[in-house]
């Protein structure tokens, strides 16, 4: 289900000038930083204009995707919280974060509209659920969507526009969320064959409060160093995942 929106969104920077005072000689040596600057200055002069085009409103399109997704996990991960699952707490956390830096990635591209009102629609999911299972495969449906449609297709609009940078951006974050529609899927998984907390082989169990690891085929009740509760137990494999 989508909810069809307009958005104005409105960004202001301040430019500042500044003087570079490494030398006369420096001032001749072209560093890899400059030879990016100057490609992306051709690709500025091959491309349409900015502001005619499409990749223009999906970076703003993305951003508010972006946002969106950002909160959708953080009251997510406050719902895991009231269940007492902590650890999907952290999982939905740890990629609310991530979601903001795309957002801050997608934004920073419009730098040239700074101070001007750009207009789009689109459609945004409403996930709500009492069910943590639903919010977790909802959410992999919606990160695969990225992944599989909506990124591909920004990017290689941006690339036909002649927006080299901002299609490489599209590309890579969309296998960014390729990796977020698995994470969830995977704990999903794990949560509907009750196997979150429970093993059928020998398993080591993170606690992600105070790091302790414990093998067994079932997550301690209560953590033997600081004990917290179950809830906060996660495969040692899939700790990198959560923030400990």
């Amino acid at each position: 289900m989508g909810l069809k929106i307009k958005i104005r969104f409105l960004y202001k920077i301040s430019i500042l000038a500044h003087t570079d005072y490494k030398g006369i000689a420096a001032s001749f040596t072209v560093v890899p930083k400059q030879l990016m600057q100057q490609k992306e200055r051709q690709e500025m002069n091959m491309a349409m204009d900015f502001k005619q085009s499409e990749t223009m409103k999906n970076l703003m399109r993305a951003f508010a995707g972006e946002s969106q997704a950002r909160n959708r996990y953080t009251f997510a991960a406050g719902q895991a919280h009231q269940q007492g699952l902590y650890v999907l707490e952290q999982v939905f956390q740890f990629t609310a974060d991530q979601e903001k830096e795309h957002a801050e990635v997608f934004y920073n591209q419009l730098k040239e509209l700074a101070g001007e009102t750009i207009e789009i629609d689109g459609t945004y999911p409403v996930d709500l659920s009492p069910n943590m299972s639903e919010l977790l495969k909802m959410a992999q449906h919606n990160e695969y969507e990225e992944h599989d449609d909506v990124y591909k297709n920004f990017g290689d609009k941006a690339q036909e526009e002649g927006f080299g940078k901002a299609g490489m951006k599209f590309h890579k974050i969309a296998e960014i969320e390729k990796m977020h529609g698995d994470r969830f899927g995977a704990f999903a998984k794990l949560l509907e064959d009750n196997q979150l907390f429970v093993s059928k082989v020998e398993t080591k169990w993170m606690c992600l409060n105070c790091g302790y690891v414990y093998e067994g085929t079932e997550a301690p009740m209560s953590c033997p160093v600081c004990d917290h509760e179950q809830g906060w137990y996660v495969r040692l494999e899939l700790a990198p995942y959560c923030r400990s």
